[in-house]
């Protein structure tokens, strides 16, 4: 585990948000309908003049392969974002809990280390936490 990838988290993160809106605004052009009156008459005798009602999708097979392949591109880009996700919180589980609080204020919550400090208490300050950071950083490497 790195920073890059701390960092990634975060970006991941949003990925995961935007992609699901993008698929919803795909879903929902899927669904837009078309609607219209045709005339006509009866088929039969006594042929009468008669309005037909019609409705269906605005795009053709065409359009709807490509608004799949585009789908699928998008849960494809969703699954690598979080399974990023998925790999930093199993790393955050695994150590120690002050380090936990500590990336979670610095590196998540963007926090300068005085800030993060501030939130753990005990006493810390910004110079040792950002020490105690690095060298944890240092062991995992």
């Amino acid at each position: 585990m790195d920073k890059k990838l701390l960092s990634d988290y975060i970006d991941a993160c949003a990925m995961v948000k935007e992609t699901e809106q993008e698929i919803k605004k795909l879903k929902q052009k899927k669904i837009k309908i078309a609607e219209g009156v045709v005339k006509g008459s009866n088929p039969e005798f006594p042929y009468q003049p008669r309005n037909f009602h019609i409705h269906g999708t605005e795009f053709g097979y065409a359009d709807d392969m490509n608004l799949r392949r585009k789908e699928k591109v998008l849960e494809e880009r969703k699954k690598r974002a979080e399974e990023i996700k998925t790999q930093t919180e199993e790393w955050m589980n695994s150590i120690p809990l002050r380090m936990q609080r500590i990336v979670k204020y610095k590196i998540f919550e963007g926090l300068s280390w005085e800030e993060t400090a501030g939130r753990l208490g005990r006493k810390a300050n910004g110079d040792s936490l950002r020490m105690e950071f690095h060298n944890f950083m240092k062991k995992i490497k």
